[in-house]
């Protein structure tokens, strides 16, 4: 409900000390008193604000019918005015009052991330977070609202910026520059470190995937590393039952009788094959002679031919054997 007389005064008592269904959510007698007195001064100083009942409804969701001081508030000459709305809660002025932009009211957008105003037009300062209900009333919140926006006005508006002699300067209105260049200096803080977030989570992710590389490549070493511990153990087995086996036979049988030819024909393979791996195993000692200085070169050169024409004897042998020139 608007104001409907012309003297704001006589509707604020008209509606504080009104009973019945339009009654407000006020129950003291002199907590009412104390709403009039700040109202009052509020809107001697401040003609521009007007006093209305509306209902408020809280965080919660519940619903209290309240008093409001809705007008412009004449921030500066260049600037445009901030019309605001400032609600009087059911336990003022043991809380402070809450404060709203009515940013439905004027053409231009509220700045993003600004320090006091978010975009839904709630506001915050200094003086309504150090309220103290013994000190603090309407008039003073006001005046620093003004303050507040002569520094930090919340509407994106193209005009001169203003400045403020620092002399004029109080403790709250300090206190708010402070908080404003904290404000930005934290919103520069959080692009950079959000920067530098996404760079360590792309740095995470790519060590994410290289870790699971790793641990898949470690599990198939385990797997071969068992399979190769379960294929030494098989062949250690194999070597024991081979000289378990020797032990028990090798008793009076020559071992040249262990491997024996099926024919005349495999008897001279292996023969030449004998010979042939015989010849290339002498002429890898004599190399090796001469690089430790045991065998002199010229002795090394005349045994190498001998052991080569050999070589080459045994060899022409195991091509005839396989065309079948000597059988």
């Amino acid at each position: 409900m608007a104001v409907s007389s012309p003297n704001p005064i006589h509707f604020v008592e008209d509606a504080l000390f009104c009973a019945g269904p339009l009654a407000l959510s006020y129950s003291d007698p002199d907590q009412k008193w104390v709403i009039r007195e700040h109202l009052v001064s509020l809107f001697q100083d401040f003609p521009s604000l007007r006093p209305s009942t509306a209902f408020f409804t809280h965080n919660d969701g519940t619903e209290v019918k309240l008093l409001n001081a809705t007008g412009d508030l004449p921030v500066s000459r260049p600037s445009p005015p901030v019309p605001v709305t400032i609600w009087v809660p059911e336990l003022y002025p043991q809380t402070p009052p809450v404060v709203y932009v009515n940013v439905e009211c004027v053409m231009h957008p509220i700045y993003d991330h600004h320090p006091f105003v978010d975009p839904s037009g709630a506001t915050v300062s200094s003086y309504l977070q150090n309220w103290q209900f013994s000190k603090c009333n309407l008039l003073d919140l006001v005046r620093s609202l003004i303050k507040l926006f002569s520094h930090n006005h919340p509407f994106q508006y193209s005009g001169p910026s203003s400045s403020t002699h620092p002399s004029m300067v109080r403790k709250m209105e300090a206190m708010d520059r402070v908080a404003c260049m904290i404000h930005y200096d934290m919103a520069a803080i959080r692009a950079k470190n959000g920067e530098e977030i996404e760079r360590l989570s792309a740095l995470q992710s790519k060590l994410k995937k290289r870790s699971e590389i790793v641990e898949y490549m470690m599990l198939e070493l385990r797997e071969e590393k068992k399979e190769l511990k379960g294929r030494t153990k098989a062949l250690y087995d194999e070597s024991d039952r081979v000289l378990n086996w020797l032990k028990v036979h090798s008793a009076g049988f020559p071992i040249d009788d262990a491997f024996g030819a099926r024919n005349r024909k495999s008897e001279m393979i292996r023969e030449c094959l004998a010979g042939d791996l015989a010849a290339e195993d002498l002429m890898y000692a004599l190399e090796k002679g001469v690089e430790e200085g045991v065998v002199s070169f010229e002795a090394y050169m005349k045994q190498v031919r001998v052991c080569a024409r050999e070589q080459f004897l045994h060899r022409a042998k195991l091509v005839k054997i396989g065309r079948g020139g000597l059988f």
